[in-house]
């Protein structure tokens, strides 16, 4: 059991490393919580593997310095679609 948790810190974090992705993101390809995601390469993968820790913390702190964009974008996104639905059912 041990051995599939840090099998799965590696994967996740190899992933998030090679791609850039979010938690979010990284919980949804792997089919498990953003919390586990979250624990797995922020504190289990310390241990397992110190050097992939820090190219995933890199990543994850740029993520998140993004993330007020991207929410912003996606309320932008939301609003844009809820106008034109209104508009073209009127």
């Amino acid at each position: 059991m041990v051995g599939n948790v840090e099998k799965r810190c590696v994967e996740i974090g190899e992933y998030i490393k090679s791609t850039g992705a979010t938690v979010r993101t990284a919980a949804a390809v792997f089919g498990v919580s953003k919390s586990t995601v979250h624990i797995d390469v922020t504190k289990r993968l310390q241990e397992i593997d110190r050097l992939l820790y820090n190219d995933v913390k890199k990543v994850l702190d740029i993520n998140k310095s993004q993330r007020h964009i991207r929410g912003g974008l996606a309320t932008k996104e939301k609003y844009s679609r809820n106008k034109k639905q209104h508009i073209g059912g009127s």
